[in-house]
């Protein structure tokens, strides 16, 4: 195969895509979305690329990893000095790709101060994209200007999203991404969106209610919020029939309660730099991987890719993308490959989901949080000698504990404590003060006890 493009704008008129519309004669706009809905609403896949045979999808993108290198060099100052020495035609396999050096997203914090907003990593100037996000952290992301730039529409299609459907978009639409990830996915496959964003439970319940959204993206954490409350208050929400969720862990139990209240939930796994990394189908075993990126699975804080299938390490991922043409970026996140093919057809990698961190960056209610905002927050506070947060899970929702140790705690305004986390982490949580030497001498910044997979 010749070339793997990066992901194209939405087609137009006369143009097609694989797996839906083909080549002709030119259309009007209304001719074009129709037939994009009776291509999609007939087809179990959203286009072709996810059933290629294997070996051709592995030769097609080992065929696109040299120009997105030189894309990478070429349009982004960070890498241009970073792989300047590197001939970007030469890396045509994954052993060459794996003698690349990594990022870390926690570099991040490092290198966006230097070189505002996005460290040279960009490559597209900040006044040619779409949007420009701000993570917790504060991490900087950009959004380009190409229709479903995140490329959330073939999550949205497997979870049984379809052209027509109304999505009731529970994400947040403040400062970061997700809200717009759902929304333009959902606009690519020709949904409706109500952009409820987060909190106000009785208004968004009364929202679902009076317009009868067929579909709800968000965290499962709200959504079970929406399917408790509204069962107490007699509130008719029985319009929503699918959901994908993400931004937290997706539990067996809540799919099991969402299943008996008539909502078929998939999940998907993505992130504020990479956008859709890989996702759920109706098979429900692992997440598949998207079509327009390489992962790798990593030996923790080492470059070298783990030695078989099913070993558990960091998910690093190359994009196929030229706004943000990040090359071999460490997520942090832990996952493995599952064996074999899913039994939907689909044929791409699949990884097991979520597994841990590889690093004290967790998410926190669909929120990263990371060392340096704890620490900033108790630095304010002198009577506290030593903290740690940490984090657990209480029933269906995380709880946030923020142990303090402290040898005057009269001397701690703890109310003011609590609100400069929240406003370092965006998030609520709770104070537990102990006495001096409680903590362990090698504890961390952040511990997370919440049980994995």
């Amino acid at each position: 195969m010749a070339s793997y493009p990066p992901p194209q704008p939405s087609p137009s008129r006369g143009e097609g895509r694989e797996g839906g519309m083909t080549a002709g004669p030119a259309r009007t706009a209304a001719e074009t979305r129709q037939t994009k809905r009776v291509s999609m609403t007939e087809s179990r896949y959203f286009d072709a690329l996810e059933t290629r045979d294997p070996q051709a999808r592995e030769a097609a993108l080992m065929a696109a990893l040299p120009g997105q290198i030189a894309r990478a060099k070429g349009r982004s100052a960070y890498f241009g000095t970073l792989l300047k020495d590197l001939d970007a035609q030469a890396v045509t396999s994954r052993a060459a790709l794996a003698q690349l050096p990594v990022t870390r997203k926690s570099e991040l914090l490092e290198l966006q101060p230097k070189s505002l907003p996005f460290g040279g990593l960009n490559g597209t100037a900040p006044g040619g994209l779409a949007r420009i996000f701000m993570s917790p952290g504060p991490i900087y992301d950009p959004e380009g200007r190409r229709a479903d730039y995140w490329r959330f529409a073939r999550a949205l299609f497997a979870a049984g999203f379809r052209a027509g459907d109304i999505v009731h978009n529970s994400f947040s639409y403040h400062l970061t991404p997700a809200g717009s990830m759902v929304e333009s996915g959902a606009h690519a496959l020709g949904c409706a969106v109500v952009p409820g964003g987060v909190g106000q439970t009785d208004l968004q319940l009364r929202a679902i209610a009076d317009i009868r959204p067929q579909g709800y993206g968000g965290t499962p954490s709200f959504l079970k919020i929406l399917v408790d409350r509204a069962r107490e208050e007699g509130a008719d929400i029985s319009s929503l029939t699918k959901a994908l969720v993400s931004g937290e862990a997706f539990l067996p139990a809540q799919r099991a309660e969402f299943r008996a209240a008539g909502i078929a939930a998939r999940q998907c796994y993505g992130t504020a730099d990479l956008g859709l990394v890989a996702y759920e189908s109706e098979a429900e075993e692992g997440m598949i991987a998207d079509e327009h990126l390489i992962i790798e699975i990593l030996r923790p804080g080492t470059g070298d890719p783990v030695e078989e299938v099913g070993e558990v390490g960091e998910v690093v991922v190359t994009l196929l993308e030229e706004d943000y043409p990040l090359v071999r970026f460490a997520t942090g996140d832990l996952s493995a490959v599952l064996p074999g093919i899913s039994p939907c057809g689909r044929t791409n990698t699949r990884l097991r989901g979520w597994l841990g961190r590889a690093d004290q960056v967790t998410k926190i209610r669909g929120m990263f949080v990371h060392p340096v905002q704890v620490t900033s927050a108790v630095k304010k506070h002198p009577a506290v000698t030593r903290a740690r947060l940490v984090v657990e899970r209480a029933g269906d929702q995380d709880d946030m504990i923020l142990e303090i140790e402290t040898a005057d705690l009269a001397a701690v305004p703890q109310e003011r404590l609590l609100d400069d986390l929240r406003a370092s982490t965006k998030l609520r949580g709770r104070l537990v003060p102990l006495p001096p030497g409680t903590l362990p001498a090698d504890a961390k910044t952040i511990e997370d006890r919440r049980p994995v997979g």
